[in-house]
């Protein structure tokens, strides 16, 4: 099988029906098999794909197949799809079957994608490396010894490996972006309540996003058109009009204004690599006639502790339904309520789950809630703030996506700190509510790493039209990895 090609590459030919979506179906579904070892994959989902493949080239016939005819689409396992198993990698939810699909999957299926299968995430999305799935890591594909990176690591490792035209992953404080860094993968995380979280498995309410990841800005873009809008399913969700992203892609030279924060490029736990490359294309931007300063940004210390801190209180509340008797296993030794409740719970979660149930649940309780919780939020506040005032003055900021390419898989368990730092970059964007987008531009000892742009609220329009600019000038991608 050769190389899979963007969807947008080979929309001409599917639409033609030149090249038969149920052929380059069952060709990635025996590809996926073929790469077993890398543990993307929870489940292929064979019937269901070929039974659409099948209606989809009968539609192309009848010239009435939709906008993502063809595109094959991988979804992340946190994110439900009827009649089929949703875990959220987890051991307590591990042979549940979704009772509705999420508005996301009715939304492509509609538009005639193809959702392939389920990819392999940490547990509740909880984690940056994909080593907290109850059913193993997910190796990287550019290098098997390596991270995927976390918590869509499945969904990022889909896309490298060619396994998919597009991955839908969420992100909550980076688990989008930084996978997307690590495998040399373009990951939008949409602006809070752009794209339903209908269907989506609750882990930080006020942060989950649903987004995609894939090769091609115009396959994301595509995407991006059809899963945004209005859904009465979800009251976060905005029912702003939402742009044709893919005929406003562009490459030509509208000059921007770009802040990078101080205390990013000075991070002292930056890669001397990631720091110089982040320098070269400010001024490779600078060169091109657009204007890029420094501003101050006082917070950077604060945003993963406030994070942590709010994320595992909203965690305490949404994962208090997995109890074994509303949701999820139950204990074979289980004997009265209590032991059901506590031995399913113990049985069901793992380590990292537990944990920051246990955190969520402390700074939640009398006496602390004020001292962690409430504080958290005031400080949410003035992230937020301060973003949006660096924000009024430029079209967009731009950072490292990580401060280091993949680590080693093993390398970080033992240390959560560390792991928690991982989003030191990205979790800002969640925090304020704003779109952001890691795009491959950069290369350190044949590992990719991401470069991070963040813009307006709703103006993902303008934020991928310049990343595409970014991407296709070759002034800006002499460094990077290449497809």
């Amino acid at each position: 099988m050769t190389k899979l090609d963007s969807f947008s590459n080979i929309r001409e030919r599917l639409l033609k029906g030149e090249l038969k979506v149920f052929d380059l179906c069952k060709d990635l579904i025996e590809e996926i098999r073929s790469k077993n070892d890398f543990n993307i994959f929870l489940e292929i989902f064979e019937t269901s794909a070929l039974e659409k493949a099948k209606e989809v080239d009968k539609k192309v016939q009848e010239g009435s197949a939709g906008s993502l005819a063809g595109m094959i689409v991988s979804i992340k396992d946190n994110i439900c799809y009827k009649g089929h198993t949703v875990s959220s990698s987890s051991h307590i939810l591990e042979s549940f079957e979704s009772l509705f699909s999420s508005t996301v999957v009715d939304r492509l299926l509609a538009e005639d994608a193809i959702i392939i299968g389920r990819t392999n995430c940490d547990e509740f999305a909880m984690g940056s490396s994909n080593e907290n799935s109850f059913f193993g890591p997910v190796k990287n594909p550019l290098n098997p010894a390596k991270t995927p990176g976390g918590s869509s690591g499945g969904a990022a490792a889909s896309v490298a490996a060619g396994l998919c035209h597009i991955a839908l992953g969420s992100d909550t404080g980076g688990s989008i972006r930084q996978p997307a860094s690590f495998t040399g993968t373009i990951g939008l995380k949409p602006t809070y309540g752009r794209v339903s979280r209908h269907g989506l498995v609750a882990y930080s309410s006020s942060m989950d996003q649903i987004g995609p990841l894939g090769t091609d800005l115009r396959d994301i873009a595509l995407v991006m058109e059809v899963i945004s809008g209005g859904d009465e399913f979800d009251s976060t969700c905005s029912s702003r009009l939402v742009p044709k992203y893919s005929a406003s892609l562009s490459t030509e030279k509208k000059k921007y204004k770009l802040a990078f924060l101080d205390s990013h490029l000075n991070h002292e736990g930056l890669s001397k690599e990631v720091k110089s490359r982040t320098e070269e294309l400010i001024n490779s931007l600078k060169e091109e006639g657009h204007e890029v300063e420094v501003e101050k940004f006082d917070l950077l210390d604060q945003l993963v502790p406030i994070y942590q801190v709010i994320s595992t209180a909203e965690a305490s509340s949404n994962l208090a339904r997995y109890d074994g008797i509303h949701f999820g296993h139950r204990s074979k030794e289980a004997t009265d309520l209590y032991t059901t409740y506590v031995k399913s719970r113990t049985e069901g979660f793992g380590k990292e789950v537990k944990r920051r149930i246990m955190l969520g649940t402390y700074v939640l309780s009398e006496g602390y809630y004020d001292a962690y919780f409430g504080k958290a939020q005031k400080v949410r506040r003035l992230v937020k703030d301060r973003t949006n005032e660096i924000l009024d003055k430029f079209d967009f900021i731009i950072s490292p996506t990580t401060p280091h390419t993949a680590f080693d898989l093993g390398a970080q368990t033992d240390d959560p700190i560390k792991m928690y730092l991982e989003d030191i970059f990205t979790v800002q964007a969640n925090l304020a509510g704003i779109p952001s987008i890691s795009l491959p531009l950069g290369e350190s000892d044949h590992m990719p790493f991401g470069i991070q742009l963040m813009g307006k609220s709703f103006e993902e329009q303008e934020l991928m039209s310049f990343s595409n600019y970014l991407i296709n000038t070759a002034a800006f991608k002499s460094a990077a990895i290449q497809p």
